[in-house]
């Protein structure tokens, strides 16, 4: 320790701990990452947001046993609140658990929808009218695939 340090500990009438041995402890996460190599990240995101909100579930429950007791005891109104706001926010909880299976499951049936046909809402041409008619007279060719008919025009007007 520096001078400034004893002095202090002297007037405060503080003994001056001599070699302090400090223990390191590793941080264990509360709900560990069990990720998987061979599965797509989204199922591993899943996994592991399912984790979390079972964990926040079930903390939950266990803070609304303690403050329903609290509020037994007590018979506050403030009591009673909290405890309805606690078994809100567990319920709102539960409810993020089932849109996320909701979530996934239009995630994975997303890429089965690229081969179907999309509705295009509005397209652009850039390009000059000649070259519109001309893809435009391209495509009617490729549709009829060459079964043209020649058709005969009528002028009513000679009748």
């Amino acid at each position: 320790m520096s001078n400034i340090e004893d002095k202090v500990n002297e007037i405060l009438g503080l003994d001056t701990p001599k070699n302090e041995v400090v223990e390191k402890k590793e941080f264990k996460a509360p709900v560990p990452r069990k990720e998987d190599k061979e599965s797509p990240d989204i199922d591993n995101d899943y996994k592991y947001s399912r984790e979390n909100y079972y964990n926040l579930i079930e903390r939950g429950q266990e803070a609304i046993d303690g403050i329903l007791d609290i509020a037994k005891e007590g018979q506050h109104p403030r009591a009673y609140e909290v405890a309805g706001q606690l078994i809100g926010q567990v319920a709102g909880t539960v409810d993020k658990l089932q849109d996320l299976q909701k979530k996934l499951k239009d995630l994975k049936a997303l890429p089965e929808k690229k081969g179907t046909s999309q509705n295009i809402k509005n397209a652009l041409f850039v390009g000059s009218a000649k070259e519109l008619q001309a893809m435009l007279n391209k495509k009617d060719d490729d549709v009829i695939e060459g079964k043209t008919e020649n058709t005969e025009e009528t002028n009513i007007s000679d009748k």
